[in-house]
C-alpha cells in the first residue's frame, strides 16, 4: 500500500452562526494544511441547522482554496439525486482548476429523507437517481456526447480519478470496486446491538477489495470521530456536552455516538484507534470533532494534536510538500 494519507474533515457544526461557521471551518482548513494534512473534507446538508450547516460545499471550497496551497479539498459528500448532475461536473471542473487540480470529488445518495421533497424527488427513489446521476457525472468528466453535441467545459478528464463513493452497504462497496473509483466509510452507522463499526464496516471493504479491477490502486478513506486534549476531564466534558446536543437531534444513533468516538489524551486516542482494525485497511485516515463539537480553540489543538501525535503512532508520516 502507498503512503497512507491525513485528512481532517467538517459538517460545520461550530456553535455560531452561518457566516461564522464558515469563517471558522475555513480557518480550521488552513491549520490543518499548516500541520501537514493531505486532505480535508466538507459535507452538505441541505436545511438542518443542526445536522450540517452548508448547504454549497464547492462554494466554500472555492474560497478555501484561495486560502490555502497544497491540502486536497474534498467534498463529504455531495447529494447527487438532489443535483443536475451536468451542473455538477461543470462547478466541479472549475473549481478543480481555481484550486490547482487539488479537487476530490465524494458523493452519495443522501440520508436525509426528509430533503428530497424540496427537491421534486421522492427519497425512496435515490438509488436509481443516484446512478443515474453518476452515470451522466462521469460522462461528463469523459468529454461524452451531453445532447444535442455539448461537450463540457472546461474539460475535466483528471476528476475521473477522483471520484469517491459513500455507502453503509456491501453493494455500495462493490458498486465503487468495480468502476475503480474511492471508497468513504462513515464515522458511525446503525447496526445490531453488539456489532462494533469495523465488524459492520468489515464486508463493505471486502466487497470493494474483491471487485477492484486488476492494476487500480485502492482508496479507501474511513471517516472516524477523534477529538484530542491534552487532559482526559477536558476532552470528556466537551464530548459529553456535544454528544447530548446531537443525541437529542438523532435519539436512534444516541447509543453509537459514544461506541464510535475516540476521545481523550493523545495516548487514549491512539489505543483506541488502533482497536479499529478497519483502519489497518485504508489508504486516509480522516478524522472530525463531530459529535463532540468542542469549541474552535480545542478543534485547531485537537488538529495539532492528531497530526504530531495520534497519526505518526498509526503510521502516518508527513508529505515532503507539507
Amino acid at each position: 500500500m502507498s503512503r497512507r494519507r491525513l485528512g481532517f474533515f467538517t459538517r460545520l457544526l461550530d456553535q455560531a452562526g452561518p457566516a461564522e461557521r464558515y469563517e471558522l471551518a475555513a480557518a480550521q482548513i488552513a491549520h490543518a494544511e499548516a500541520n501537514g494534512f493531505d486532505s480535508a473534507w466538507v459535507a452538505q446538508h441541505h436545511f438542518s441547522e443542526s445536522e450540517g450547516g452548508l448547504p454549497a460545499p464547492l462554494v466554500l471550497l472555492a474560497s478555501v482554496a484561495a486560502r490555502t496551497s497544497r491540502i486536497r479539498l474534498g467534498t463529504g459528500i455531495i447529494t447527487l439525486p438532489l443535483e443536475h448532475p451536468v451542473r455538477v461536473a461543470e462547478d466541479t471542473a472549475v473549481l478543480d482548476l481555481l484550486s490547482g487540480g487539488r479537487l476530490e470529488v465524494g458523493v452519495g445518495s443522501g440520508g436525509t429523507a426528509s430533503s428530497f421533497a424540496a427537491f421534486g424527488h421522492d427519497s425512496a427513489d435515490r438509488s436509481a437517481i443516484y446512478a443515474e446521476h453518476l452515470a451522466v457525472l462521469v460522462n461528463a468528466w469523459s468529454g461524452g456526447d451531453l445532447g444535442g453535441g455539448n461537450h463540457l467545459y472546461p474539460a475535466a478528464p483528471r476528476l475521473l480519478g477522483a471520484i469517491w463513493e459513500a455507502t453503509f452497504s456491501v453493494g455500495g462497496g462493490e458498486r465503487a470496486g468495480r468502476a475503480g473509483n474511492g471508497l468513504m466509510l462513515s464515522r458511525t452507522q446503525p447496526r445490531a446491538e453488539g456489532v462494533t463499526l469495523a465488524q459492520v464496516q468489515k464486508p463493505i471493504v471486502d466487497a470493494y477489495y474483491d471487485n477492484l479491477p486488476p492494476g487500480t490502486a485502492p482508496r479507501i478513506a474511513a471517516s472516524r470521530t477523534a477529538f484530542v486534549a491534552d487532559s482526559r476531564d477536558e476532552a470528556l466534558r466537551h464530548a459529553e456536552e456535544g454528544i447530548a446536543r446531537a443525541a437529542r437531534q438523532s435519539p436512534e444513533l444516541a447509543a453509537f455516538l459514544w461506541a464510535d468516538s475516540h476521545v481523550g489524551t493523545p495516548d487514549e486516542v491512539i489505543a483506541s484507534l488502533r482497536a479499529d482494525t478497519t483502519l489497518d485497511r485504508v489508504t486516509d485516515l480522516v478524522f472530525q470533532v463531530h459529535s463532540a463539537d468542542p469549541p474552535h480553540p480545542l478543534v485547531l489543538r485537537s488538529i495539532e494534536l492528531l497530526a504530531t501525535k495520534v497519526a505518526p503512532a498509526l503510521g502516518w508520516t508527513p508529505s515532503e510538500q507539507a
